[in-house]
């Protein structure tokens, strides 16, 4: 059983669904397919049950994911360690989510070159970050707040008001700012709950704290995307901070109650992270 094979495995059962897992791993779905059933064959055992709805583990399937995650956080851990062992500057597995203020990476390698660290990044939304956290398959999770942050440590580094994103032609964009109540009517340009979930309840919340409970639509994290959506002429709007505007959109601030978008640096109590506080204290100046 090769690591190859276990990462394979990993991909599969997170996502539930072999396309998706496949383009995940950057590999066609029939050559991940057949990666898979050679891991069953040589274990014995059928990981999966393949229905029309996607791929769920069996419990062999559920008995192996933990022991292959594990084995593929050692594997990352070790590669880790000859290379620091080998170099001055030690390197850390970074996760950014979508979303992030445009400065907040500049910012985050330049604290880390001034700890001596490498970070190394991956893409993944606040929820799986936290998940892989805990499992030891990164070392700094950058994450949405609200979020459960329980037995890790964290560390503020962004924080902003959201205000109302919209087409220059919108019927609200000659305010200077925003009413709750100019918003009846407006649908939400929202984004899936499984991606941030405490972000996500905290600002439908305040929304319908403030008198509006919008019809939402979920989109994609992509700017092209959601350009194309804002201007359809239909009656919608985002929640987004500032920097969010761009030639085709207007942002305006709301007049009052306005919820916030804030960005914590997270890292495990137990790992005995030096570094990771070293780049939370550069941060916070």
């Amino acid at each position: 059983m090769e690591l190859r094979q276990l990462r394979y495995f990993v991909a599969v059962a997170e996502e539930a669904n072999l396309t998706r897992a496949a383009e995940r791993l950057g590999l066609r779905s029939p050559s991940l397919s057949q990666q898979i059933r050679g891991l069953e064959r040589e274990l014995g055992a059928a990981l999966f049950d393949r229905t029309a709805a996607g791929m769920e583990p069996t419990p062999a399937g559920a008995a192996l994911l933990p022991e292959a995650r594990a084995a593929l956080a050692a594997a990352e851990r070790g590669a880790r360690a000859v290379a620091d062992a080998s170099s001055a500057t030690a390197s850390l597995v970074v996760g950014v989510p979508p979303g992030v203020p445009p400065d907040l990476p500049g910012r985050l390698g330049a604290a880390a070159r001034d700890a001596r660290v490498r970070p190394v990044y991956e893409d993944a939304a606040t929820d799986r970050q936290l998940a892989a956290l805990r499992r030891r398959e990164l070392d700094l999770a950058v994450v949405t707040l609200p979020a459960d942050l329980a037995g890790l440590a964290r560390e503020i580094v962004h924080d902003e008001p959201l205000g109302v994103l919209m087409a220059d032609g919108h019927r609200l964009a000659a305010r200077d700012a925003v009413a709750w109540r100019d918003l009846a009517g407006e649908r939400l340009l929202w984004f899936d709950r499984g991606l941030a979930s405490g972000y996500h309840d905290a600002v439908l919340g305040a929304c319908r704290a403030a008198g509006w409970d919008p019809e939402t639509r979920v989109s994609t994290a992509r700017r092209a995307v959601e350009r194309a959506e804002l201007a359809s002429g239909e009656p919608i709007v985002a929640l987004r901070p500032a920097w969010a505007a761009e030639p085709g959109l207007v942002w305006r601030p709301f007049a009052a109650d306005a919820p916030r978008l804030r960005f914590a640096l997270a890292w495990r109590r137990d790992a005995g992270h030096t570094r990771a506080e070293a780049i939370a204290r550069r941060l916070r100046r």
